[in-house]
């Protein structure tokens, strides 16, 4: 459950709620352990959800490390099954244009069969038949099994699991110290509070080097800084992805009713990863590589523009972020610092958190001398299971195109739940009941992540106050629904900053309009 804190002692404490995290508290808490999973902000608030939310099908990898292509291949088929409601269907589309090679094309589609990966060569009339959006110039493309995943609800549905089969979160706090005794570590420090367990594993993205200095390891780890931008409408079916070397802008993701296009790949220093920002030149070069993909990217408003750290193990210090290797890291500090007690799971991608999460679990599990064996690859995750047949009603199918079988659990039918809040993304009264209740949310920037309140076409213009009065009044705190909404609107200021010009600029004048006070 969602506590604030705690006295109890566990057997495993798992540090950060990003999808690596909260899938390990999954898997934890299914085998049994007495598990904690401690976040400092929200759940899914760093690298996990700024990203492109592409459930990769390997073949990006494919020629350049196929290790981790087979990985994403198995882990894509597994989650496809698991967490379908998390998950749409995408198929993806690897173009070559007359600037690439089809060299190349050849090499790529050996590579992802030789790794597992079908994939298929069509032609470019077949290819802009599926999508008219794609360049037109295209020379060459082949067609594998990427699809688009939701990072939201995926950690969600990780983490509402987690909570049903016994496992504690505290969000909010953060950690400040790990316990030790006699050169072991023994838990975790949250400010005053100790918090005993028998292994702690850290799971917090690029943040790990900095807790694992706290218990006396060291990690060399390399922050690399990917900037995207979201687009106002779904501008193709399939995700567009570049046939050739990685670079700037190689692909299109269509998420729900936008599109997202990434990324950039650039070594920053760790003191700029707690506050990071895509900048005008980032945008620039995402724009001027991405109307290669899709021209209609020139004329396509933006909506806004984000920016996330990639947690990279390095051993060359010289290395830049795309030619350091993105495969799972699992370390044993026991056995490589002579530090029991601690684990850190690091690097890997979003399409294989639940493999990482295994890893991690496997190796609690051998150290605490048990074998209990992993279940996640069979159990579907809350809101995937079969739903009763029979017709939603109107102001229920978007919950249920984002939750699921949990939309079954919200409650439509009592006083206001029926009532929509959020037009462009239709979200109800019922749904934000649900996310307090379930979720432990308490800000406006929280009830975005997981329900996607102002995620639509207005960004909360029209919904806000309104969104603002019912989140107050939900959390019991009526009077606090103004400083809801301005903590709301500064933080959303700054994705759209980067953008301002064109319909985004007159956007961001109408809302200071309507909001100012």
């Amino acid at each position: 459950m969602f506590i604030e804190d705690s006295h109890k002692e566990y057997d495993v404490i798992i540090i950060g709620g990003g999808i690596t995290g909260a899938a390990t508290a999954r898997d934890c808490a299914l085998r049994g352990l007495k598990t904690l999973l401690v976040e400092r902000g929200d759940l899914c608030d760093g690298a996990s959800g700024r990203n492109h939310g592409l459930l990769h099908s390997g073949a990006r990898y494919a020629v350049t490390d196929p290790e981790g292509a087979r990985e994403c291949i198995s882990e894509n088929m597994i989650l496809r099954r698991i967490a379908s409601s998390c998950i749409d269907p995408t198929g993806g589309l690897f173009i070559t244009l007359p600037e690439d090679s089809l060299d190349y094309q050849e090499k790529f589609i050996k590579a992802c069969r030789d790794c597992g990966i079908e994939a298929e060569a069509i032609t470019p009339e077949e290819a802009l038949r599926l999508e008219p959006a794609v360049n037109p110039k295209l020379i060459g493309a082949v067609k594998v099994p990427d699809a688009s995943v939701d990072p939201f609800r995926l950690v969600d549905a990780n983490i509402l699991d987690a909570v049903r089969h016994g496992a504690d979160i505290i969000k909010f706090r953060e950690v400040t110290g790990l316990v030790k005794e006699n050169g072991d570590v023994k838990g975790v420090q949250l400010g005053d509070t100790t918090i005993r367990s028998r292994q702690v594993i850290i799971a917090a993205g690029i943040w790990s080097a900095h807790i694992a200095e706290m218990g006396g390891a060291h990690i060399d780890m390399m922050p690399s800084k990917g900037s995207l931008l979201i687009f106002g409408h779904r501008l193709t079916r399939m995700v567009i992805n570049r046939c050739r070397k990685p670079g700037n802008a190689d692909i299109l993701v269509p998420g729900d009713v936008v599109s997202v296009l990434g990324t950039t790949s650039d070594k920053v220093p760790f003191e700029d990863c707690e506050d990071m920002k895509a900048t005008s030149d980032e945008v620039n070069v995402l724009l001027n590589e991405g109307i290669h993909l899709v021209p209609e990217l020139s004329t396509t408003r933006i909506i806004r523009a984000y920016a996330g750290v990639r947690p990279l193990v390095v051993a060359d210090s010289s290395a830049s972020g795309r030619n350091v290797s993105r495969g799972i890291v699992l370390l044993d500090h026991e056995k490589r610092d002579g530090i029991k007690g601690l684990i850190t799971i690091t690097g890997g991608k979003l399409t294989t958190c639940r493999l990482m999460a295994e890893m991690a679990t496997d190796l609690v599990c051998e150290k605490l001398g048990l074998k209990i064996p992993c279940t996640t690859a069979r159990r579907k995750l809350p809101g995937s299971e079969k739903r009763k047949s029979g017709k939603d009603p109107v102001n229920k199918r978007a919950a249920v195109g984002r939750h699921g079988s949990e939309a079954d659990m919200m409650d439509f039918n009592g006083k206001g739940g029926g009532e929509i809040i959020c037009e462009c993304e239709q979200v109800t009264r019922a749904e934000i009941e649900y996310a307090v209740r379930n979720l432990g949310v308490r800000s406006i920037s929280d009830l975005r992540r997981h329900t996607r309140v102002g995620m639509g076409t207005c960004q909360g213009s029209f919904c806000i106050r309104r969104v603002a009065k019912v989140l107050a009044e939900v959390l019991g705190t009526p009077d606090k629904a103004l400083e809801l909404m301005n903590d709301y609107l500064q933080e959303r200021w700054k994705g759209m900053s980067p953008v301002l010009w064109g319909d985004t600029l007159r956007e961001a004048d109408y809302m200071h309009k309507v909001h100012r006070k």
